[in-house]
């Protein structure tokens, strides 16, 4: 097994309340990939594969990190449908949509739980075709040669990290929450089982000067 270095995507649009609006980096979203790229060349971190998702944001973040790898994009890595889920909760079971953060906090472990209980109905997938959808993709690239980079989203990489450490949902919910954009998670290989030897870190952005860049919204 290979060692798979996990990416949050930079900033998107965090006034959007619905899948495709959102599917675009902000501004400082951009400034954050450019930031990480320019991190991984200077300290000379050697990786010899790129892969990201199908959506705008993955593809915005990998071509701003500029790393010269020629991507492998693969939907397998896309983000669950938050606002679909969150959509089909108020309407089936008159859970508001959060409008503060501290109310987002509380949301997104109600939306999981429901989604992993089959409370939703007509959802874009099923709870257990995401998790076997992202392990199957996991597993592959862990299979592949020279450590690899994954440009994917934060539910993504908290549900990995989750199948990992056997956590909980709201434990994995609380995980997803936590995750700054354009952070690095790293999964290493000890023994057959790949751990969590980095979590959320963001050396590109532990600045002085860039103290306010430090995103997870």
């Amino acid at each position: 097994m290979s060692t798979i270095t996990l990416i949050r995507h930079g900033q998107a649009n965090s006034t959007a309340q619905d899948e495709v609006s959102y599917d675009r980096l902000s501004d400082l979203g951009h400034e954050q990939a450019g930031w990480l790229g320019t991190h991984l060349k200077d300290t000379a971190a050697h990786h010899t594969r790129l892969y990201t998702g199908t959506l705008r944001r993955h593809i915005e973040t990998a071509d701003g990190m500029a790393t010269g790898l020629d991507p492998v994009r693969d939907a397998r890595l896309n983000e669950l449908e938050y606002f679909t889920l969150a959509g089909l909760l108020h309407d089936q079971h008159a859970v508001p949509f959060p409008t503060e953060q501290a109310d987002f906090i509380a949301h997104l472990p109600q939306v999981f739980q429901y989604w992993k209980d089959g409370k939703l109905e007509n959802t874009p997938e099923t709870y257990a075709h995401f998790q076997s959808r992202i392990s199957d993709a996991l597993t592959e690239i862990a299979s592949g040669s020279g450590p690899a980079l994954v440009v994917t989203s934060g539910g993504v990489i908290a549900n990995l990290i989750g199948q990992q450490m056997a956590l909980s949902v709201e434990a994995t919910a609380r995980t997803a929450i936590a995750i700054f954009h354009t952070s690095l998670h790293q999964l290493h290989p000890i023994g057959d089982h790949l751990s969590p030897v980095l979590f959320n870190a963001t050396p590109h952005l532990d600045t002085p000067t860039r103290s306010l860049s430090k995103t997870n919204i």
